[in-house]
């Protein structure tokens, strides 16, 4: 288990229980065990899930091929705008990390045409990405149930629709974190990528603090350690890996969908020192043109809607105007709109 480095420990870290859910245990149980892991930590394992190993191991070998090519042919995958091949270069903003990465949109023909630039034979990365990208929308949708049910949600599919609308935005991603010595010296290329040094992107950071816009992430990552998880109260968790299983993620939207009820989880990578890191991310999203506000059942009298309503577009824009590790819901809270109205209001002539 990698141990941070003084360099990232800003928050103290702690060895505690991650959450692991059984999802062939009885329903009643299992939705109530869901819930209170969204709320608790917004993060859980989940065992038992079904997905044939073969369709992992798949898209697993067809990433670690690309990796380890020759960073001119991964080159001609990129620039990440956003999808494609992208290198230490995190967003918009400046922000880095030590790692490369492929990112994709999972409708088929967007998939199909990126697949061109990644590999000579695109049918067959495809063709897993696909199975995968399947499996993986199965069981965000059978969780977002499960959570319907266990808020007492009348509809139980109102979740699930915004992830299967064939105009959904959800997109996957293959994040690779190649090992890094105690010196900083990488064992890649990295002479065109940018500038090495600055102060979001110490030698033991993969990957930023950061909380995941979307409705909710499904993770899998090969047997390296490096994910951390932080706790409501600040506490970092070391996540000890598990290739065999998925790691779900509670997502900005979701926070805002139960009106704060669960909370997004902030979350980053740090680098090991001996081994390579390779994960992979199915984040489930609405369409982009559909408007996101608490749903009626979580508002009431006494526990007013938090957010004001906004589309997903919207959303992703701010995403994308804001540094890695900012906080983008405060910019949809109902009370930073009202203390902007107090505030025009009070200097207005």
């Amino acid at each position: 288990m990698v141990v941070p480095s003084p360099m990232i420990r800003t928050k103290k870290t702690k060895a505690v229980g991650i959450p692991v859910i059984d999802l062939s245990m009885e329903r009643s149980e299992l939705r109530e065990q869901v819930v209170k892991a969204c709320e608790e930590y917004g993060f859980f394992k989940v065992v038992n899930h079904g997905v044939p190993r073969e369709v992992i191991s798949r898209i697993g070998e067809e990433g670690a091929q690309f990796f380890a090519k020759p960073t001119s042919e991964k080159r001609k995958a990129s620039p990440a705008t956003p999808f494609g091949y992208g290198c230490r270069n995190i967003g918009p903003n400046g922000d880095m990390g030590n790692l490369e990465y492929l990112l994709l949109h999972t409708n088929p023909v967007s998939i199909s045409e990126r697949c061109k630039t990644i590999t000579n034979d695109p049918t067959k990365f495809s063709c897993a990405v696909n199975d995968y990208i399947g499996v993986a929308k199965e069981l965000v949708c059978e969780i977002l149930e499960l959570v319907a049910e266990g808020l007492c949600v009348p509809n139980k599919f109102s979740l699930s629709n915004l992830i299967r609308d064939a105009e959904g935005d959800s997109l996957f991603r293959i994040n690779h974190y190649p090992h890094v010595n105690h010196k900083g010296n990488k064992n890649w290329d990295l002479s065109k990528d940018g500038p090495k040094d600055n102060d979001n992107n110490s030698n033991n950071i993969g990957f930023g603090e950061h909380s995941d816009p979307q409705i909710l992430t499904i993770l899998w990552s090969n047997n390296v350690s490096g994910l951390q998880i932080s706790t409501h109260d600040g506490l970092w968790i070391p996540v000890p890996p598990d290739s065999n299983e998925f790691f779900i993620m509670v997502g900005d939207i979701l926070q805002v969908l139960t009106n704060g009820r669960f909370r997004s989880v902030r979350h980053r990578a740090v680098t090991n020192t001996i081994n390579t890191r390779m994960s992979m991310m199915y984040f489930a999203a609405p369409p982009q043109n559909w408007w996101i506000a608490p749903m009626p059942k979580m508002v009431t009298p006494q526990n007013p809607s938090l957010y004001k309503p906004f589309t997903w577009a919207q959303y992703k824009q701010a995403a994308y105007s804001l540094r890695l590790g900012d906080s983008r819901l405060d910019l949809f809270k109902v009370q930073q709109q009202q203390q902007q109205h107090s505030h025009h209001e009070n200097h207005s002539p």
